[in-house]
């Protein structure tokens, strides 16, 4: 399927590796330019240098932390305007309920929560004005089934989720196009680090702990980052302009839900 997007820009936020690098990869065998965004230079180097010999797209790269100010206004900076932007970042670190202070809340909130709005408020007027624009949010499957040891992240993206809902409506008339994709395990290094937690307190090796998540999930295995960005490059296509403040569960059916 063309998408119809060739030549179109987007900004890609943590795509170094894992499901932003899934993104990036669909974006740029639809041949869209990129600007790729992560923290660790080496690894976002190496990627970008992948995706230019392999499909013949311009790609900037912007080491930075998005979710510092220093570091949106430096990747703001370079990305100038964009049609396409898709917001990722990792997820704050496990826990339980009494383990967490303001302080922990405040920084999951700016990593998941306020720096994908300030990103979305400074390059939606752009899209606005030449009349065409896709977002895509990558949250969490916990925003639709809360994961207890993950109460930081369940916070700060269903606070997205809500700012979403209704800002895709408001922006929608103007051919804006915003959508969330709520991702389950998939088969990254956030899995594989998942994996070696329940290992250690459950005294079982990391392959074991894999087979036991797997035997969960309908679908009977991980996702991969290259079909989870398939969707995301769909999500971003001239086919997706009716799909509208919606929330894509890819989790292999693992959350239990007839809606």
């Amino acid at each position: 399927m063309d998408l119809g997007i060739k030549g179109k820009r987007a900004l890609v936020c943590a795509s170094s590796k894992g499901l932003g690098r899934g993104c990036a990869e669909a974006l740029a065998e639809a041949g869209v330019n990129l600007i790729l965004n992560a923290r660790g230079a080496d690894a976002l180097d190496a990627t970008a240098d992948h995706l230019r010999s392999t499909y013949g797209v311009d790609v900037t790269t912007v080491a930075a932390d998005v979710a510092l100010k220093d570091g949106r206004a430096a990747l703001l900076e370079a990305a100038g305007n964009v049609d396409i932007l898709v917001n990722n970042a990792g997820g704050p670190p496990p826990g339980v309920w009494s383990d967490w202070e303001r302080d922990d809340f405040i920084k999951a909130l700016d990593a998941n929560m306020l720096a994908p709005i300030s990103l979305m408020k400074a390059l939606m007027p752009g899209m606005i004005n030449q009349g065409w624009g896709r977002v895509v949010n990558i949250t969490s499957g916990s925003v639709k089934a809360p994961i207890p040891q993950l109460g930081l992240s369940n916070s700060a993206r269903a606070g997205l989720t809500g700012y979403v809902a209704g800002t895709s409506r408001q922006v929608a008339p103007h051919g804006v196009i915003i959508n969330n994709m709520l991702p389950g395990i998939h088969d990254t290094d956030r899995a594989v680090g998942l994996d070696t937690g329940v290992a250690k307190a459950q005294s079982i090796d990391i392959a074991q702990a894999r087979a036991n998540r797997e035997a969960t999930i309908p679908a009977r295995r991980y996702g991969t980052a290259q079909e989870f960005g398939a969707m995301c490059a769909f999500l971003c296509s001239q086919h997706a302009g009716f799909i509208v403040g919606q929330n894509i569960v890819l989790d292999g059916g693992a959350i239990n839900a007839t809606i």
